[in-house]
C-alpha cells in the first residue's frame, strides 16, 4: 500500500490527488486496537507519522495512551479511510479522504489484522463505511455508542468524533461524551494494552 499511487495516476473519483502520495498507515498482524480515522493531516504528511498534531494529543488523552504505546504497531493499527493527505479545500480545511483508497485497500488491510478486538470509528467517513449511513449523522451515531459497542460481532466497534480542535464546540455541547463514553473507552484500551 505504501507504494500506491492510484489516486494520483489513475483516479476514479474526481481529479488526481493534488499532492505527492505518501500513504501513512501503522500496524502489524498482532495489533489489538484499530484506529479507523479519516485521512492524515498536513503535519502527518510532512512527518510520515499519523496524528502528529494537536488532534493526536487529544486522541491519546482520550485513549489513556502515551506516545510509545500509541505508536506501538503490535498494539495499535492506524488504518485511515484515505491513507494520503487529501489536500486543502478553498477554506483551508482538509478535503475528504479519497474514496479510491478505502475501496481498494480497506478489506485487505483489515484482513491482515486478525487479532483486532476493537475498532475506533473516528469521524463520519469511518462510521459510514463500517456501520452504513446512520440516522442523526455523526452525533446520532456517537450517541448510540453503547448499543454499537455491545453488539456481539468481533472486533467490537466504537464510534467517536474526530479529535480535531474544530470539534471543541461539539465536545462542549455533548458533555456525556467525556463523562460516559471516555471512561469506558479508557478501560477497554487499558485491558487490551495489558494494563487493566
Amino acid at each position: 500500500m505504501r507504494a500506491c499511487r492510484l489516486c494520483r495516476d489513475a483516479p476514479f473519483h474526481g481529479p488526481p490527488l493534488p499532492v505527492e502520495p505518501r500513504p501513512i498507515v501503522q500496524g502489524t498482524s498482532r495489533a489489538r486496537i484499530c484506529i479507523a480515522s479519516q485521512a492524515p493531516g498536513n503535519r502527518a504528511f510532512q512527518s510520515g507519522r499519523p496524528f502528529q498534531d494537536p488532534s493526536g494529543t487529544r486522541l491519546r488523552a482520550w485513549l489513556g495512551l502515551d506516545e510509545p504505546a500509541f505508536y506501538d504497531p503490535d498494539l495499535v493499527a492506524i488504518v485511515p479511510m484515505g491513507a494520503c493527505f487529501p489536500g486543502h479545500d478553498a477554506k483551508g480545511g482538509d478535503l475528504p479522504p479519497r474514496r479510491e483508497c478505502a475501496e481498494t485497500w480497506r478489506a485487505p488491510l483489515l484482513a491482515g489484522l486478525p487479532d483486532l478486538e476493537l475498532i475506533l470509528l473516528i469521524g463520519q467517513y469511518a462510521q459510514a463505511w463500517h456501520l452504513g449511513r446512520q440516522p442523526g449523522g455523526l452525533t446520532g451515531t456517537v450517541a448510540r455508542w453503547r448499543e454499537i459497542f455491545s453488539e456481539p460481532q468481533r472486533p467490537r466497534l466504537l464510534p467517536l468524533p474526530h479529535p480535531s480542535w474544530r470539534n471543541t464546540p461539539w465536545l462542549r455541547k455533548h458533555p456525556w461524551f467525556e463523562a460516559e463514553l471516555l471512561p469506558v473507552l479508557r478501560m477497554e484500551v487499558a485491558r487490551l494494552a495489558g494494563r487493566a
